[in-house]
């Protein structure tokens, strides 16, 4: 699985407004910058997750957005099925994008796929914005951990 740009930008600006929660609207100026994500790109981004009820935006020379919604209530699994639209890795094990294969009835690597299909949703859907941004940013050690080197193409 590999998240779109759309699903990776819209995840670091609720992060965003997750810890700015209280403190007021946050400038759609200031949210590019700080997640380094193209204002345009953002606005377009910004109205997906207004309609979604997630955020909320505040006009004026003060305004901006706010998180509209608990971080409780906001899973990563939402966020991403929103704008990527699926996390099945392939279409044969996908429930909402179904794409028939010639070979599924012979296929031995399909559950292997659909095993990750379920940890990932299982995975994604079970982290709420608020858990997730209690946990530490992962250091550099673990995305190198030896138990993965020789994994060429992780």
């Amino acid at each position: 699985m590999r998240l779109s740009m759309k699903s990776d930008y819209a995840l670091r600006v609720l992060f965003t407004l997750v810890e700015e929660r209280g403190r007021g609207p946050v400038p759609i100026r200031e949210l590019a910058e700080q997640n380094d994500v193209p204002k345009r790109f953002l606005e377009h981004i910004m109205l997906d997750l207004k309609r979604q009820g997630w955020v909320r935006s505040l006009p004026g020379s003060k305004g901006g957005y706010i998180l509209d919604r608990h971080p409780e209530s906001i899973s990563m699994g939402q966020v991403v099925r929103l704008f990527d639209g699926v996390l099945a890795p392939i279409g044969c094990v996908s429930i909402s994008q179904y794409e028939p294969c010639s070979q599924q009835h012979r296929c031995r690597f399909r559950r292997i796929l659909l095993n990750i299909r379920n940890e990932v949703a299982r995975r994604m859907d079970g982290a709420s914005l608020a858990e997730v941004f209690a946990g530490a940013p992962v250091r550099q050690e673990e995305v190198f951990s030896s138990d993965f080197m020789d994994g060429g193409g992780i």
